[in-house]
């Protein structure tokens, strides 16, 4: 079997009905016996870029031993005109986060997938700091491999101060190497010791990548991109997967 890890994060396509628009990572996260999506609220709609999407559809394994079996699985995101998907706001404002919550009688029969839970969350007793090391699980310009239809998974270390709402808002920073595509990909640590409710599943959750980041103020000539990203702390999945 494969690291359990990349079984946690599926590959994200946008359709306006049968046109192709995006593509984005997300992954699953569960809560008592509800199964959800998550990604970025902008893959959902983003009325700056005019993107507007009807539905999406994730790939899904199907055989345990196989990995090179899956199925497209297609998830409206209307019905009768109202926006299924979830999103949250703070007090700085809209959250680049939403979840969709996914039908498990309608699931494929077998599916392969690993989930995280709400044990999963940063809590008091974990350490993260500063300059510590993460993970991005996701598909960066949807490129992934074709053959197991597996993620990805890039390095970055933390970019500022755990635990703070950088600039007032409801992320952190990430510094590590990200393209397109990455949109709703699981940031994640690796934990030891930590009593998580599954030995082969030692990860915990930190946050949902969101995008580059970027100052508006540099010579686009002289100055290099800064090469940081947004990361909205999973917290928020709380909030947005309550009855």
């Amino acid at each position: 079997m494969t690291n359990s890890l990349l079984l946690a994060a599926a590959r994200l396509n946008t359709f306006q009905q049968r046109l192709p628009l995006t593509n984005a990572s997300g992954f699953f996260f569960a809560r008592d016996a509800r199964l959800f999506l998550v990604t970025s609220r902008h893959v959902m709609i983003d009325e700056p870029s005019n993107h507007f999407p009807d539905r999406i559809e994730i790939e899904l394994h199907t055989d345990p031993v196989n990995l090179t079996q899956s199925i497209g699985f297609s998830i409206p995101l209307y019905r009768n005109g109202i926006a299924v998907w979830r999103q949250g706001t703070d007090s700085a404002g809209e959250v680049d986060v939403a979840v969709i919550e996914l039908e498990r009688t309608a699931l494929p029969a077998g599916m392969i997938y690993r989930a995280f839970t709400p044990d999963h969350l940063f809590n008091l007793q974990n350490q993260t700091i500063v300059g510590s090391s993460v993970l991005v699980v996701g598909f960066p310009l949807g490129f992934h491999d074709t053959l197991h239809h597996m993620p990805v998974v890039r390095h970055a270390i933390i970019a500022s101060a755990f635990g703070l709402r950088f600039q007032g808002k409801g992320y952190f920073l990430t510094d590590g190497r990200t393209h397109r595509g990455t949109s709703g990909a699981p940031v994640v640590l690796r934990v030891t010791g930590n009593n998580l409710p599954d030995d082969d599943f030692p990860w915990l959750l930190l946050g949902v990548h969101s995008s580059r980041i970027d100052v508006g103020s540099h010579d686009l000539l002289e100055d290099e991109k800064l090469g940081l990203n947004v990361t909205w702390y999973a917290d928020i999945l709380l909030v947005l997967t309550e009855p």
